[in-house]
């Protein structure tokens, strides 16, 4: 069995710790189902998916396409709807940054979004140098990839126990009564955001390796 680590819009794989076996989801193709396609085909066998926000959105659509595969699935500041009208019509303000301004204007548009002023300044550091990283064209895919996912509810329903969520308590993105409502088991950081298996590392491993004891 391989734990797999899918990471975070509009970060990449080195969000995780050294060693994670970790792809880059960039480059994968153009949707979600080509990305949990790429990533079930590239580690054979039984799996546990760790997706932190867009990575568990590909996470979760390797469990629509391939449930038997899946030992386990840690969602981490993720959901497995769909977009709503409202944050579908976000996707396209980002795209449009993304258009104009690059990695540096989405850095800049969703800064406030990922962290906020009590957050490690090192791990902020990290987490721009990463996004400054990214290409318009790996910007827009993924955004696209986000927007235009399907429903996934029933199959994170389908994994029972083999399904959890983490989320900070701050998460603008997946709000704590959000994620209880699709995961009553929820676990939650307090006095994090959006990202927490960067801003409270020890926690999240604790977590993780808990679920894989479980799991496995």
């Amino acid at each position: 069995m391989t734990v797999v680590f899918l990471h975070a819009f509009p970060l990449d794989e080195r969000m995780w710790h050294e060693g994670a076996e970790a792809p880059r989801l960039y480059g994968l193709g153009r949707t979600m189902d080509d990305w949990a396609d790429a990533v079930l085909e590239a580690h054979p066998g039984r799996l546990v998916l760790v997706g932190a926000s867009m990575g568990g959105y590909a996470a979760m659509a390797a469990a629509r396409r391939a449930p038997e595969r899946l030992a386990g699935l840690l969602l981490v500041g993720s959901r497995p709807e769909a977009d709503t009208r409202e944050r579908y019509a976000k996707r396209a303000e980002t795209i449009a940054i993304a258009h104009e301004r690059g990695a540096e204007g989405v850095w800049d548009a969703m800064r406030e979004l990922l962290f906020d002023e009590n957050s490690n300044p090192e791990v902020v550091a990290r987490a721009r140098t990463l996004v400054l990283d990214r290409t318009e064209e790996e910007l827009v895919t993924a955004l696209e990839a986000i927007r235009d996912r399907p429903d996934s509810t029933g199959a994170y329903t389908a994994l029972g126990d083999r399904a959890l969520t983490v989320v900070g308590d701050g998460d603008p993105f997946v709000p704590v009564e959000d994620a209880r409502r699709f995961d009553p088991d929820a676990v939650v950081f307090p006095e994090c955001g959006h990202l927490a298996s960067l801003e409270r590392p020890a926690e999240f491993r604790l977590v993780l390796d808990e679920a894989v004891a479980r799991w496995t």
